[in-house]
């Protein structure tokens, strides 16, 4: 068994959404509060507060905001839960000598969020296709597939257009793949997003060009319009659901061809890549947008968990060089990103750049894997 999280659109009524912005309301307060007291705690007495601490002032607390009586409790809890989690984070960037990031207080915008960590208390599916959240009553919600058998958690999140959506964390069983023996290795780029060692490839869609448009037309909309009025909350909107439809499009392509390729190959090797980095203040403004609409990290992030589940190998190769050495004798040449095709002066060899750069990753690969497999032996 593992654990998965499934994400269902809800369809809430209008006195169901002043609900539920009622709920996010208090437990933003919450989350403000508790941080305001460990911070004033520390700099004022030196003292650390735990969130068992913290958890233990609600009973009082609410007798003095009577608001919080509209919250289920256990809700209530996860606030000093989800705010103890930012400090943990905190601290081990700091013990990492990373840039720490201290908490921050949350604006209405920043938290949209809240959690039932226990089922059948706080929330519960029913037989009519509806979802009974505590305190709120029973949502409509869109079962597009199976919720898991066993269901831990139940978060639930209002996005940026007004739309609400709960997330589902259970056990369920792995799923079962094709038996395959195939391997592949794979060279990610922006002109092809994935260039695979058996010459295949997976164009780049390029959403944020698709969109650019109306998301320029919406922006400069928004930014006409006089803060806090009702014109400015309607282009707001405008924008996000551009911003929307752009996400969504980028997730189900990298859900669709990373589920494509676990299924079909046993052993994939891909760059072992920090994208972030590749991102670079001093390089050209459209060259930069171009590697974030490409999303690298999110379709890593989707075939590394699906292998996973999956029982299949992934392994991660260092690609230095890679666009550079001969796949077939191995010459290392410089290689300007402009040029497309790999000649090699020494063996002739003619390739087409990226597949030439998913050969030498297969091979790198190949050899890795083979090693690690001789030192577990030994």
């Amino acid at each position: 068994m593992s654990l998965k999280c499934y994400k269902y659109r809800i369809y809430p009524t209008k006195n169901q959404r002043i609900r539920l912005n009622s709920i996010l309301d208090e437990c933003r307060w919450l989350y403000n509060y508790f941080l305001e007291q460990r911070r004033d705690a520390w700099d004022k007495e030196k003292k650390s507060l735990s969130h068992y601490d913290q958890m233990n002032l609600l009973p009082g607390m609410k007798k003095q905001h009577t608001s919080l009586t509209y919250v289920y409790a256990q809700t209530l809890q996860e606030v000093a839960t989800r705010l103890d989690l930012a400090f943990q984070a905190f601290f081990r960037r700091c013990k990492a000598g990373e840039t720490p990031g201290y908490p921050r207080f949350k604006s209405a915008d920043r938290y949209n969020s809240f959690t039932f960590p226990q089922t059948d208390c706080g929330f519960m599916l029913t037989c009519n296709h509806k979802i009974k959240l505590s305190k709120v009553g029973c949502i409509k919600i869109k079962l597009h597939r199976k919720p898991p058998a066993i269901i831990k958690t139940c978060t639930v999140k209002r996005m940026s257009t007004g739309k609400w959506f709960v997330f589902l964390v259970g056990e369920v069983e792995p799923a079962v793949p094709p038996i395959s023996t195939s391997t592949v290795a794979i060279d990610i780029g922006i002109k092809t997003f994935a260039t695979m060692s058996d010459s295949s490839k997976i164009e780049n869609p390029k959403f944020f060009k698709q969109s650019e448009e109306k998301l320029a037309c919406a922006q400069r909309k928004l930014a006409k319009q006089k803060v806090g009025t009702e014109k400015r909350a309607r282009a707001k909107l405008a924008a996000a659901r551009v911003y929307e439809k752009m996400k969504n499009q980028r997730h189900d392509f990298a859900h669709q061809h990373s589920r494509a390729l676990v299924n079909k190959y046993s052993t994939i090797f891909i760059e072992n890549i920090e994208t972030n980095k590749f991102i670079n203040p001093g390089q050209l403004r459209v060259f930069n947008r171009a590697q974030r609409d490409v999303a690298w990290s999110q379709f890593f992030t989707f075939l590394l968990y699906k292998a996973e589940d999956a029982g299949r190998v992934v392994v991660k190769v260092n690609p230095a060089y890679t666009s550079q050495d001969c796949s077939s004798c191995h010459t290392r040449k410089l290689m300007p990103l402009e040029q497309r095709v790999y000649h090699c002066d020494v063996c002739g060899l003619e390739l087409d750049r990226d597949y030439n750069a998913a050969l030498n990753i297969l091979r790198l690969g190949t050899q890795s894997l083979a090693s690690s497999l001789n030192n577990a032996r030994a």
